[in-house]
This record gives structure tokens, C-alpha cells and sequence, in this order.
């Protein structure tokens, strides 16, 4: 009896030490139960997305086939990929432009005889108007606008119109000593930054010739404001009023509240700016000049034998596309855009169609940042007339330039303006494209 008891207790002993045991091993094996739940937690958490997606597709019977794809799988990446891709932003590369290799031996070509010869003036004042009327680009009334377009002898609106005596002034209003700088120039770069709207870029000057650097003007036109934004940032003009290469010349009296509008006074008016210059080259503010001056004058016009020239724009070439473009990005009035776009239409304006034998460009649509051209007649007059489009309805001159041409030519038929349109991608090559600045 006592052994069976003995016996009894020490299994009763047995059994208590297996079970302490067994909840110690318990306990390990719960904790570490806890821990993998908690990482599996984590885990669904993060990938829980994709975790439904695949079990749902387990979980599908029966499925229908839309162009090879499950119906429902369709559906379902439409719900999981929530945010749209960005599209795809095509990118457009320079190509080579077979320059000279040094402007050592360059030769202005003779006075090329098929070139249309007369004689243009314009006109400096009006008459007859209130002190609250006097615009700068004057009253050109509609009959005054087609006979513009007559490569003739003739005055025409041109821009700088001011009042009658004791008027205040219309607007670009210069500095004496910049207009005696500018009136002895012969060859010219110019740009323009109005409104603090961009940095100031400089010309490569390694890239531009000592000929260059003595015998073409580079000048910049700046407003006051400006001016004292490129101060603040350094680059202040020395003792010759320049910065780089940049002659800065400071415009007082702004003729338009549209920045943009002021800046076509010198993109379309050089020839009015710098009267005795034979040739210019416009360079918008957001390009930096990668080229020899001399080099681009050579390629550009006198290889090809044109007096003007302008790269077409790298995707449009209509202009019904350019005004829904416009449109699209608010760019300008919708109204004010209508108005301009049916008033050329009711003028003859069509669709660009380049099987039409007529057309004589490769677009309709400018990329209207860098402009080289001769100051010769018809260059002028085009200047005139495509700025007088720009100053009666919108700054965007991409709407007008092909009226401009179409109609010049069209009244013109023995006066050619030999434009050379050149490929966008010799633009890009010898230009660096910048972003505007973020802040104005």
C-alpha cells in the first residue's frame, strides 16, 4: 500500500513536471505563433492590394474573354491602378548644320538683283486724335491695312507712332546714348526680357568669333524691373552697360500691359531699332545662342539665297490646330483668338496641304524663337505687316504668320519674299532651350 501510494505520488510528480513542460514549450511556441502573425500582418498590409488581386483571380469561375484578357482581370487592374500613367512626352533631338568652318574667309554675296526693290517710310505721328487715343501702333484704318500689303512705294504703320505734339509718349521709350549705340550697328543680336519673365541667358562666348565679338552688336532690352531682378541675382551691367556679351538697354514706357506684345516691338522691328543694321538675328529670351553670328547669317540666307528665315514648328503645321492649341492652354481670349482666326478665314486663310504645288512652305506654323533675316524691302515690309497683325489682335504670332505670307504673296505675285523655312532641328542645334522662370 504504501509503495502503490508512493508509487502514485511520484507519477502524480511525473505529471505535473510534464505539464509544466509542455506550457513553457506552449509559450515559445505561442510567441512565436504572436510574431508570425504580426509579420504576416505587416506583410498584408503592405502588399494586401496585390494579395486580393490574386486570390480574387483564384476565386473566379468563370471568366469572359475581351481581346484575349479576362473581363473581370480588365476591370480589376482598371480598379487597383488607381493614378493614370503620365503620357509619354516625345523628345526632339538637333541635327547637324554644315556651318563653315571659320569666318575668316566669309564674303558678303553682291546685291542679289532678284530681289524686290522700293522704297518704304513710316509713319511717325498722327493727327487728328485725343491725348487718350495715341497708340503705339497707331490707327491703321482698313483701307490703310491693304494697301500696306503692297510691295511699293509707299508710308505705312510700322509701329513707334506717337501723338501729335504735346501728346505723352507711346511707349519704347530709349536712352540717348542706346540709340547712338544702336544707330552705328550694322550686324545685330537681339532679345528681350520684359516683366522679369526669364534669366538672362548669354551667347557661348567660346563658341563666337573675335569678328564677331568686335563687329556684331548683342544687345538686350530689358524694362526697369528687370533690370533690378538681374541686379539682385549679380549680374549687373559694367561701365559700358554690359553684361557678357549683352549690351543691356533699359526701355521706359512699356506700350502694352501684354508683356508678350511688348516683345514683339523688338523681335519684328529691328530694322526700325537699328536703322542702318543690314542684317539681324533674333534669339528669344529662353534660347542661349550656341553659334558664330557671321556662321548663321552665311548658312541661312546668303547659302540659300533668302532674305528672311524661320524654322517651322517641330508638330503643327496647320493653323486650326494652332488655334485649338491655344485654346486648350489658355493661352490667349478665346474670343479675341475666334475673332482674329474667322476674320482670316473670310480672307482666303485654308488649311495647310502640302500636295498643294502653292504653298511654297513646309508649314504653315512657325517655331518663331530665332529669326535671322536681311533688312531689305520685302523683309521690312513682311516685319511691318506681320507686327501690325500682332499689335490689331493677339501676341500670339504663330496665329498670323501664315495670313501675313499667304496674302503678301498672294498681292505680290512678281515680288517674292524668299523665306527660308529651315528644318526645327537646326534651331535646336544651335540653340539651348531653357525653362521660363517659375517666379515673375
Amino acid at each position: 500500500m504504501h509503495w502503490w501510494f508512493g508509487n502514485k505520488s511520484q507519477s502524480q510528480n511525473e505529471k505535473h513536471l510534464l505539464a509544466s513542460r509542455r506550457g513553457r514549450k506552449f509559450g515559445r511556441i505561442s510567441t512565436k505563433m504572436l510574431l508570425l502573425a504580426v509579420l504576416f500582418l505587416i506583410y498584408f498590409t503592405y502588399f494586401g492590394v496585390k494579395m486580393h488581386f490574386y486570390v480574387f483571380l483564384e476565386d473566379v469561375e468563370e471568366e469572359t474573354m475581351v481581346n484575349g484578357v479576362p473581363e473581370q482581370q480588365k476591370n480589376l487592374s482598371n480598379y487597383v491602378t488607381k493614378q493614370p500613367k503620365k503620357p509619354h512626352r516625345q523628345r526632339y533631338f538637333p541635327c547637324e548644320v554644315p556651318f563653315l568652318d571659320s569666318v575668316t574667309y566669309l564674303q558678303e554675296p553682291e546685291d542679289n538683283v532678284k530681289l524686290a526693290h522700293f522704297s518704304l517710310r513710316y509713319l511717325e505721328r498722327e493727327q487728328g486724335i485725343l491725348s487718350s487715343e495715341a497708340r503705339f501702333g497707331g490707327h491703321q484704318t482698313f483701307m490703310d491695312r491693304e494697301k500696306s500689303f503692297h510691295a511699293t512705294n509707299q508710308t505705312i504703320h510700322c509701329g513707334f507712332v506717337r501723338g501729335p505734339d504735346g501728346f505723352p509718349s507711346t511707349g519704347f521709350d530709349l536712352d540717348e546714348e542706346d540709340k547712338k549705340f544702336m544707330n552705328a550697328c550694322k550686324i545685330v543680336v537681339s532679345s528681350c526680357i520684359f516683366g522679369s519673365f526669364d534669366f538672362l541667358r548669354r551667347p557661348t562666348s567660346k563658341l563666337i568669333s573675335e569678328y564677331s565679338k568686335k563687329n556684331v552688336c548683342f544687345v538686350m532690352f530689358v524694362d526697369a524691373q528687370t533690370l533690378a531682378k538681374l541686379s539682385s541675382e549679380g549680374n549687373i551691367p559694367d561701365e559700358r552697360g554690359s553684361i557678357g556679351l549683352w549690351r543691356i538697354v533699359v526701355v521706359k514706357t512699356l506700350p502694352y500691359e501684354d508683356m508678350r506684345k511688348t516683345g514683339k516691338v523688338p523681335k519684328f522691328l529691328s530694322h526700325r531699332l537699328f536703322p542702318s543694321s543690314r542684317y539681324s538675328i533674333w534669339v528669344d529670351s529662353k534660347l542661349r545662342l550656341n553659334a558664330d553670328p557671321m556662321l548663321i547669317i552665311e548658312y541661312f540666307l546668303w547659302r540659300a539665297g533668302s532674305e528672311y528665315a524661320i524654322s517651322n514648328h517641330y508638330t503643327r503645321h496647320c493653323v486650326w490646330e494652332e488655334v485649338l492649341q491655344n485654346k486648350r492652354l489658355n493661352k490667349y481670349n478665346h474670343s479675341v483668338i475666334d475673332e482674329q482666326f474667322h476674320f482670316y478665314q473670310s480672307d482666303g486663310l485654308t488649311k495647310y496641304d502640302l500636295s498643294d504645288p502653292d504653298i511654297h512652305l513646309p508649314s504653315f506654323v512657325p517655331e518663331g524663337s530665332f529669326i535671322v533675316r536681311a533688312h531689305t524691302a520685302m523683309s521690312n515690309l513682311f516685319s511691318c505687316l506681320w507686327f501690325n497683325e500682332v499689335d490689331r489682335f493677339t501676341s500670339r504670332d504663330q496665329l498670323s504668320f501664315a495670313y501675313t505670307y499667304l496674302k503678301l504673296r498672294r498681292l505680290n505675285p512678281d515680288k517674292p519674299l524668299y523665306l527660308n523655312m529651315f528644318k526645327d532641328c537646326e534651331r535646336r542645334a544651335i540653340t539651348k532651350l531653357f525653362h521660363h522662370r517659375t517666379e515673375t
